[in-house]
């Protein structure tokens, strides 16, 4: 569990760099909950990943970090760290997994960041060793780093400061390190409030791992949620998780695009995959009732993918991964 002092002192060190996202209320007939959005699709890389990575970037010493900064990322921490290096004037290279979206390789390239697409088992390798062969650099491990956990609880603080009784807060769960940042935040405040993990089929390592006890491995299949859901939960993820989560709940990819057109339509709010799984659990009503923060932690998706879900809904071949033209970055 992050401490709330090292949370309280990351609102501090991140201002300026990250935005305090505005929470809104989802308005939806029938509703079978008062739905609130935390809206981190605003942030200025369209995604909450820009909080962890500048806490931890900003606790490096300029030693550490004068060889420049690495990272692995299925997209949106690649954005982060290629979004500091370039305010620090330093390089930043990401190592991405195949089937990471265009969308998001090409912000990268927007942001100066350096590419390395690997097979999905060697990416996720480096998440687990937190270590890429032949790469010099500070690694800024997208999950596990205690910095980016602080950052990412920021979050929790401003949730309970524009509503301070949620019964449940409903986070999209990849490698943890957003759950546990906000749950640590929320937790130490309001202990009464349910934490609720959201992760796409195919990819459900937490409930897995719920299920069981501890960790399992699980077949993971590719979708457009591509920055949510694992093979496996991090070994040294589920300590800090496991206390902290009251419930872990497996989304339909088809629901998750269901909620992306129910957020487009209804709030005007443009979500990635991931992005799209809390709203999804809460609409569908295995959130529960009551008051529902539903964390829209990214709006990065591929603006075909947005479009074809947009005019047809739930598409036949939304477990498939995003097709990317011939270039592609995160």
């Amino acid at each position: 569990m992050t401490e709330l002092a090292e949370i309280e002192a990351a609102r501090e060190r991140i201002a300026g760099a990250a935005v305090r996202t505005p929470l809104l209320r989802l308005h939806v007939e029938d509703a079978p909950a008062e739905i609130y959005l935390k809206l981190e699709n605003l942030q200025p890389i369209n995604s909450f990943k820009i909080r962890g990575a500048t806490n931890a970037i900003m606790l490096a010493s300029a030693s550490e970090r004068a060889k420049g900064l690495v990272t692995a990322s299925a997209g949106n921490m690649a954005q982060g760290v290629a979004w500091v290096a370039r305010s620090l004037g330093l390089p930043a290279t990401i190592v991405v997994p195949e089937h990471a979206p265009q969308a998001k390789l090409a912000a990268i390239e927007r942001l100066g960041g350096r590419v390395l697409k690997l097979p999905y088992d060697d990416w996720w390798n480096v998440i687990v060793t937190g270590h890429a062969d032949g790469i010099d650099g500070l690694f800024v491990h997208p999950v596990q780093d205690p910095g980016v956990m602080a950052g990412n609880g920021t979050i929790g603080l401003e949730i309970l400061d524009d509503l301070p009784d949620p019964d449940a807060v409903v986070i999209p769960y990849g490698g943890g390190g957003l759950t546990a940042g906000i749950a640590s935040a929320i937790k130490a405040l309001r202990p009464q409030t349910r934490i609720i993990t959201a992760e796409p089929e195919g990819g459900s390592a937490l409930a897995a791992a719920v299920d069981a006890g501890h960790p399992v491995t699980v077949d993971f299949r590719a979708s457009f949620v591509d920055g949510a859901g694992s093979r496996r939960v991090l070994d040294s993820m589920w300590p800090l998780v496991a206390p902290l989560v009251d419930r872990a709940l497996v989304i339909g990819i088809g629901e998750v695009a269901a909620a992306v057109r129910t957020l487009a339509e209804r709030a005007r709010v443009i979500a990635e995959g991931a992005g799209a799984l809390a709203p999804a659990a809460a609409l569908t009503g295995r959130a529960g009732t009551g008051k529902i923060v539903c964390v829209v932690s990214g709006g990065n998706i591929n603006l075909t993918k947005l479009a074809e879900i947009l005019l047809n809904g739930a598409s036949d071949n939304v477990h498939e991964a995003e097709t990317v033209p011939q270039r592609r970055s995160e």
